[in-house]
């Protein structure tokens, strides 16, 4: 039983699969030992230089999900802080 709503429906239309076309030209896709060395050098750059960023990353995004989880608790514990900082100065 078909419901009709009063709107003319489109014809579903099948499109053909997309042609892919990649840099190879119908040789095989691999890596030259060359293409694989500078790849290697860029990683080496790019892990030598992010290393220390990386660490402070994983760091603030810890405290973070700590801070969150426990909100309330975390401002009681840093309120009590400043105030025996105070008192203590």
């Amino acid at each position: 039983m078909k419901i009709n709503s009063g709107i003319d429906e489109e014809p579903l239309i099948l499109l053909p699969p997309p042609s892919w076309s990649t840099a190879s030209f119908g040789d095989t896709a691999d890596t030259s030992p060359m293409e694989l060395a500078g790849l290697r050098e860029h990683l080496d750059l790019c892990r030598e230089s992010y290393s220390g960023l990386f660490a402070w990353q994983c760091v603030a995004e810890t405290m973070r999900g700590f801070m969150e989880a426990r909100f309330i608790t975390t401002l009681v514990v840093v309120a009590l802080l400043i105030g025996i900082g105070s008192l203590l100065l």
